[in-house]
Formats: structure tokens, C-alpha cells, sequence
């Protein structure tokens, strides 16, 4: 089959297309013929090694331990594995696996969930790891109730595009941080008001929000608290910059570390992989609250471009890969 692998970390030049062997599902695993794949945030970091605390916690110190990029999957079950129950041959099926810029991947039966009826499969293929972690910031680490004013930054991304549906539909109103060509976008999803962050500064003293959504990761913890009410809360998502041990994520220790001593809601978020949350998000899909932004489709040769785009903020909604 074919396949993207990398040998060692770098940038996206490491990205090669080959051909290897197609992986058989071991106990409590399925085998996935590969409809589409989506890049997200990770793709870069696992390819890069860096921060490089990901090598530390068991992704490869010298080299990656798995070869294969891509995480977020939607695809046709081929086969399945020792103890799985729930999936059969023939399921469409979406979620998050190992190695989905491939022909075919395994993934563990616990980490899928079936397609949204109605939802075309490939757009299935942006909703598992962005979606999840905007339904966990917004309802487990911002508990966001209805009528509270919520804003978004970075809301044009993966994450960013989720978070404004989702809160809208939790009763919120919502504002979204985005640039000049991506305000339309953002508008598109439900969000209340837009704010050019070319042209206006969301953190003027002037306009106060309940819970503040940082998808973006660059801007200062002190800069983002001056959006908050008095009690307002700042959830970090992930982390971009910083230096190379400990990336973004120097903001969410200090966060943690500030936290007990001011009045603000300081907390960080990593998503957790787990099939109640994948289900909940394709009843959101099937319903029509949640509808994946899908700025372009490209196939397994043009990878390390897209993650090039989605490393340099070009994209809009998520990038999806066909094999």
C-alpha cells in the first residue's frame, strides 16, 4: 500500500510517499480502508519532534516510532481483530488512529465511531481530534453555560471552526478572532461577531468575555486575562513557539502555576481519545449542529505541503488527504 513515512524528525521535506506493507489489526483493533485523513496541529509536531518533550514522553527520542503520519481517519472497515464487538466489515466508520496518510490503517476499536448518516465520509475525516477538543474546552475545561459571551481566537482553524458551532449551540454568544480573509468564514459558522485581528485589538479593555478560547497559542497570558471579566475563564488550547524543550505548553505550567492565586479560571487542555465524546459528536453532525469546514481536498502526494499550510495558519477549516 501506499503510504506517507518519515525516518527521522525534521521538516517536511522528511514526508516521503512509499510503498509498504499494508498493517494487519491486532486484538481489539480493525483494519480501515482509508477513505480520507485530516491534518491537524500534531501532524507537525510529530514529524518535527518538537517540542521536545513529545520524545521524552515515548514518540521516539532518535526517530519516530511509528513511521506513518496522520492521525485523524474516516474510512470503510476491511477486516477486524481478536474481541471486537460493535464493528463488522463494511462499517463506515470515523476516528483516530496511528498512521492515516496511508492506503489503509488499524485503529483500536474504543478510539472509532460510526459516520454521521448524512455526512459525506471524507468530511467525517476532520471531525475526531479537532472536534473532540473543542467539545472538552468548551464544556469540560470553560464549562460554558447559555447566554455567557465567549471568545474564540484562532476561530477560522480546526479547533477554532468546531468551538464557534459548538458554543453557539450551547447557548453563548459567541465572537470570533480571526484575519482579514477569514472573517466571511467565521460569520459562516454562527458566530455573532467577527474581530479582524489586523485591524482591531480584542484585549482593548473595552470588551469583556466569560470564557476566553485560545486556539492560536502565541499571545501572553497577561495580554489574553485582560479579555476576561473579573471571574472569567481562559482555556489554553495546545501551544505554538516557544522553545524547543517545551514549545507552546510553557503557557498552560504557567497557567497551572497561576491559577490558585487569581481570580480568573486559568486552565490548559489536552483532548482525551474516548468513543462516548466521538459518539456525541456525530449525533452533533447528524443534527446539524456541527458541519466540518473543509477548505481543500489533496491527495497522499501533496502532504507536506498541506502540513506546511496548516504550520504557517493559511488554512481554513481543516485540509483533508485522499490516498
Amino acid at each position: 500500500m501506499k503510504a506517507i513515512v518519515q525516518d527521522t524528525y525534521g521538516d517536511s521535506e522528511v514526508l516521503q510517499l512509499r510503498d509498504i506493507e499494508t498493517p494487519e489489526p491486532g486484538k481489539g483493533e480493525v483494519l480501515i480502508s482509508v477513505r480520507a485523513a485530516a491534518v491537524d496541529a500534531g501532524v507537525w509536531h510529530l514529524m518535527t519532534g518538537r517540542p521536545y518533550l513529545l520524545r521524552l514522553m515515548g514518540y521516539g527520542l532518535r526517530a519516530p516510532k511509528v513511521p506513518v503520519r496522520g492521525r485523524e481517519v474516516a474510512g470503510r472497515i476491511e477486516a477486524v481483530g481478536e474481541g471486537v464487538t460493535g464493528f463488522r466489515p463494511g462499517d463506515e466508520v470515523f476516528g483516530i488512529c496511528e498512521g492515516s496518510f496511508a492506503e489503509y490503517a488499524t485503529a483500536r476499536q474504543d478510539k472509532l465511531a460510526h459516520k454521521p448518516a448524512g455526512l459525506p465520509l471524507e468530511e467525517a475525516a476532520a471531525l475526531p481530534i479537532s472536534g473532540l477538543t473543542a467539545l472538552q474546552a468548551l464544556r469540560d475545561a470553560g464549562r460554558v453555560r447559555a447566554g455567557q459571551r465567549v471568545l474564540v481566537i484562532g476561530a477560522a482553524g480546526g479547533v477554532g471552526t468546531f468551538a464557534v458551532q459548538l458554543a453557539k449551540a450551547f447557548g453563548a454568544h459567541v465572537t470570533g478572532v480571526c484575519s482579514t480573509t477569514k472573517t466571511e468564514l467565521v460569520r459562516s459558522l454562527g458566530a455573532d461577531e467577527v474581530i479582524d485581528y489586523t485591524r482591531e485589538e480584542f484585549a482593548d479593555g473595552t470588551r469583556h468575555y466569560d470564557l476566553v478560547l485560545d486556539t492560536a497559542g502565541n499571545r501572553t497570558l497577561s495580554h489574553l486575562r485582560r479579555a476576561l471579566t473579573p471571574r472569567g475563564t481562559l482555556v489554553i488550547v495546545g501551544g505554538e513557539g516557544g522553545g524547543s524543550w517545551l514549545g507552546g505548553t510553557d503557557r498552560v505550567l504557567r497557567a497551572a502555576l497561576l491559577n490558585p492565586f487569581v481570580r480568573h479560571g486559568l486552565k490548559g487542555v489536552m483532548a482525551v481519545e474516548r468513543r462516548a465524546d466521538l459518539d456525541l459528536l456525530r449525533q452533533y453532525a447528524e443534527d446539524g449542529t456541527l458541519a466540518p469546514a473543509i477548505q481543500r481536498t489533496c491527495p497522499l502526494a501533496e502532504t507536506a505541503r498541506a502540513v506546511d499550510e496548516l504550520q504557517r495558519g493559511g488554512a481554513r477549516g481543516k485540509i483533508l488527504i485522499t490516498p
